[in-house]
């Protein structure tokens, strides 16, 4: 893959600039109004917004260095508040409203916010519940109108409350005294920031304990948008669905991306009777997931299928196994099958011509009769998608081949903002997390419990960690140089804690996770995350999470599928007074255990020591804010204190 990279302004407003000034009329954002409805704003209405707003808040103190909390989900505000910041010198420090409040105020306290950006009444009071944790922050802006009694809660907490829409009509009515001059005003600030500043600062998740702030700069964006285009081939007026938690790090690109290839940004929800409405309307060409996401859609469709039953159920499946296996053997003739070590190209093209040949005519009859609908329903003009922010599991990434949809996956962490690697599009190889970018210099060398026993590049398909070098990498962990002396070393490299292999084809395909690993008694190493995603393939468990630091044996904690084991239960004629009583009969049990068997073997590249001997079958999913984190990837600490008492169980 050949790549080529384009000069850009050196930090993101000007970036912004660049773009009002080539495309002006071009929509950026459709957002819905109160009724529903969506509104369209222009890239040159935005900007102006973005010139009043940064003079609104530089009236009311906000200057160059300040960090602004954020606290607020995905909207058209969001957006226009995070450049109005940039636009300043200023960083903002971004997270959303399913966070607790006990993160909010260690975020906005360990930050230094003396002002912060709330979403609604809701999320302020997570503020005040109690305001002494966050000492410094002095004045407050809500996107949304609160209460009365929410008001005289924040005034007797000593806070100074603005409100989006007035800030908005006072920087209108600032740049209108002298509309030109103004606008050279913050024009000014723009050139003053240096690419080496912060733009942002996001803190982890906290999956494996206090959330560390990442600082990333405006050059961490503006590297990896100038190679960009190469992996992602929007044209100037596409629309972005846009759905994800902006305050991660992966929809955070996106926004920024948008802006690059001069394309719109649409917002919705990331929930199918929102979301797929939304797409009918704007019918986009490109969307952002996580592989919650496009697990979830894929379901709809197949329970959906199942309701209807009969032939058309039949016919559905039929289908779906021969474009799968189109897909594979399409894989074999245009030498899309990983390459760990040497393959003959003419020897995979001979094993897969024939069949796929043979299996193109049922490919396009399905494409007509079954797979043109399911895409409909996402708008119809989404050929290539995009998953991110975890693994895709490979059932679901069979199901979007099949029907036709390249689904890309892609792989990165909040410490380089968020790109490491990315499928290409045109030769989308499957079991991989795609070509490392040309700003990436990445070597896999060997390790010991996730710390680096030598920097020696291991080569093609040897596994170790994964470390990497480049400028996307974050400027450190705010406040916290002991802990980025942990991770960064002094020449530069990233120890991404991942375990992972190349391809001769500069791809990587991730196989591990090195703080995840579970060390038994015995001293065996067990990586948790391949058995659950061994797991998670079946239709009967929704969520699992393996444990056994120290033990002698494996054990997990299950949400089953309710409905799916419900509907077992009516099949097998099972008695229950509950589902928690449901979950406690020896046949759920044995369906569960005969899954593991099944899965959990030698003949499928298992171990005896990764065996799951015991399980416990939870009857609530896990939740984003409680067991999982906003980009809904389980935080294994949070669970391990939640079910302590389900966990020792399993090992008495």
């Amino acid at each position: 893959m050949k790549f080529t990279k384009r000069t850009l302004p050196k930090n993101l407003p000007l970036l912004l600039k660049a773009r009002v000034a080539e495309c002006p009329e071009v929509y950026l954002q459709a957002a819905k109004d109160k009724n529903g409805v969506y509104q369209y704003y222009t890239y040159a209405q935005f900007y102006d917004s973005v010139i009043a707003f940064a003079h609104a808040l530089r009236s009311i103190g906000v200057k160059r260095g300040d960090n602004i909390a954020l606290m607020s989900d995905n909207r058209r505000e969001w957006f226009i508040m995070d450049y109005a910041i940039l636009c300043l010198g200023a960083a903002d420090v971004p997270r959303g409203c399913d966070s607790m409040g006990t993160e909010m105020r260690f975020i906005t306290s360990f930050a230094d916010c003396v002002t912060g950006v709330f979403e609604n009444e809701k999320q302020l009071g997570k503020i005040l519940e109690k305001i002494e944790e966050v000492p410094l922050l002095k004045t407050v802006i809500l996107f949304d109108h609160m209460s009365q009694e929410g008001e005289s809660r924040a005034s007797e907490a000593g806070l100074t409350v603005f409100y989006f829409e007035d800030l908005m009509k006072k920087g209108l009515e600032i740049v209108g005294e002298s509309p030109d001059a103004k606008k050279a005003e913050i024009e000014a600030e723009m050139e003053a920031t240096s690419p080496d500043d912060v733009a942002t600062m996001i803190f982890t998740s906290g999956t494996t304990g206090t959330p560390k702030g990442v600082m990333l700069t405006h050059n961490n964006y503006i590297s990896q948008l100038s190679v960009i285009h190469d992996f992602i081939t929007c044209k100037q007026g596409d629309w972005w669905m846009t759905i994800l938690p902006v305050w991660h790090v992966f929809e955070r690109l996106i926004q920024y991306v948008a802006v690059h290839m001069k394309c719109g940004l649409a917002y919705s929800k990331p929930a199918a009777p929102v979301l797929l409405p939304d797409m009918a309307v704007i019918r986009p060409q490109w969307i952002c997931g996580v592989p919650r996401l496009w697990e979830a859609l894929a379901s709809g469709v197949i329970r959906t299928m199942k309701k209807t039953g009969g032939l058309t159920l039949k016919l559905f499946n039929f289908f779906i196994g021969a474009g799968s296996l189109y897909a594979k053997m399409r894989d074999y003739v245009f030498g899309n099958i990983p390459q760990f070590k040497k393959r003959c190209r003419l020897l995979d093209s001979i094993i897969g011509f024939i069949p796929w040949i043979l299996l193109w005519p049922l490919h396009k009859l399905g494409d007509i009769l079954v797979f043109r609908k399911i895409r409909a329903k996402m708008g119809g003009r989404i050929n290539i998608a995009i998953s991110g922010g975890g693994a895709l599991q490979k059932d679901i990434d069979d199901f979007y081949r099949a029907i036709g949809l390249n689904l890309l996956e892609g792989y990165g962490m909040s410490e380089t903002a968020p790109v490491v690697s990315f499928r290409d599009y045109r030769h989308p190889r499957p079991g991989v997390v795609g070509v490392i970018f040309p700003t990436m210099e990445v070597r896999i060398v060997a390790e010991e419990h996730g710390s680096i026993v030598s920097m020696e590049h291991l080569g093609p398909g040897r596994q170790g960690l994964i470390v990497l070098r480049s400028p996307q990498v974050m400027k450190g962990y705010y406040k916290r140089p002991d802990l980025t002396e942990k991770v960064l070393d002094r020449a530069g490299w990233l120890n991404t804690g991942d375990l992972g292999m190349m391809t001769l084809d500069n791809e990587i395909k991730i196989t591990g996770r090195a703080k995840d690993t579970i060390v038994l008694l015995d001293g065996e190493n067990v990586e948790p995350v391949i058995i659950e995603s061994a797991l998670l393939e079946s239709n009967y468990i929704e969520s699992i999470m393996v444990t056994g630091q120290d033990k002698k044996y494996l054990g997990a904690l299950i949400v089953p599928v309710k409905d799916a084991l419900i509907a077992f239960a009516s099949e097998n004629n099972l008695a229950y007074t509950s589902y928690e009583n449901l979950l406690t009969l020896p046949e759920v049990t044995e369906l569960i255990q005969g899954i593991i068997n099944e899965k959990i073997t030698a003949a499928n590249g298992f171990r005896l020591c990764e065996k799951i001997f015991k399980f416990k079958l939870l009857p609530k999913s896990f939740e984003a804010g409680v067991e999982l984190s906003a980009k809904l990837e389980m935080m294994r600490f949070r669970i391990a204190e939640i079910y302590k008492a389900e966990i020792d169980s399993l090992f008495e």
